[in-house]
């Protein structure tokens, strides 16, 4: 038997977000066809992968008792034990399911400095232009504020970085991945020194990361998120159909 002891998702269970990986970009950091944010347990995943993906383990959910899809680490009463060193809060935790995709680029994401995927920048990025564009684009539950940090480790290590932070406001209205991607299309924007990152054999980092490659080539063409937002939102509901059926808490 393969057995999960569930645990709660710390961002909680009701928000679906972003585009669908496509198989043609599957690997480590992402092998289904499911969205950036899919709003689920890792037992309630398990399930789904399980069944739908025709994997056929002897499966055993050990499920949570006392948790509800509405509620957040906080709501739970447990202390964060940070899962990677640089998940160090519950505050990175809310903003990484979109500020993680700058990991796919030569801007920094934080890494090195105490609030890593909070804050990005670089040293070519005009900090204070892209905070006031951000703030003008009225992203539900963000605020932003221009930053200047030094990378201890990492990209752009012991160079000052220019960028902005990003705190979530309304922990309700929030949603992390259009603000992560609303950050990510005002810097490539702004920033005429700005690049997609590459391996080796010429394949686009960024494309692992989001699962395609039509995020960032729509990014590149200048298509406002919102726009991308609502075209992800209807080639999911397919998936969200499927999801309904794994959802084991209330």
């Amino acid at each position: 038997p393969f057995v999960v002891l569930d645990r709660p998702n710390p961002i909680g269970g009701l928000m679906v977000e972003g585009n669908l990986l496509e198989f043609a970009f599957a690997s480590f950091v992402g092998l289904y066809p499911i969205p950036i944010r899919y709003g689920l347990t890792i037992g309630e995943l398990a399930h789904l992968f399980n069944v739908e993906f025709e994997i056929g383990a002897d499966l055993h959910v050990v499920h949570l008792d006392g948790w509800h899809r509405s509620m957040r680490w906080h709501d739970t009463g447990l202390p964060w034990v940070a899962p990677s060193p640089n998940m160090p809060s519950l505050e990175t935790a809310a903003v990484y399911p979109g500020m993680c995709f700058f990991e796919g680029t030569n801007v920094s994401e934080g890494r090195g400095t105490t609030r890593p995927f909070e804050q990005v920048g670089a040293p070519f990025v005009d900090g204070f232009a892209v905070a006031e564009a951000l703030e003008a684009r009225q992203i539900p539950g963000a605020g932003w504020r221009p930053v200047s940090f030094r990378p201890a480790f990492s990209k752009h290590i012991d160079h000052v970085c220019r960028g902005v932070q990003l705190h979530v406001m309304d922990e309700d209205a929030f949603e992390p991945v259009r603000a992560g991607f609303e950050a990510l299309s005002t810097i490539r924007r702004l920033s005429s020194d700005f690049e997609w990152r590459a391996n080796h054999e010429g394949i686009h980092n960024f494309d692992k990361l989001a699962g395609s490659d039509r995020v960032r080539q729509a990014i590149d063409d200048g298509i406002d998120v919102v726009d991308l937002m609502e075209e992800w939102a209807r080639e999911r509901r397919p998936f969200e159909d499927i999801r309904q059926r794994y959802l084991r808490y209330d």
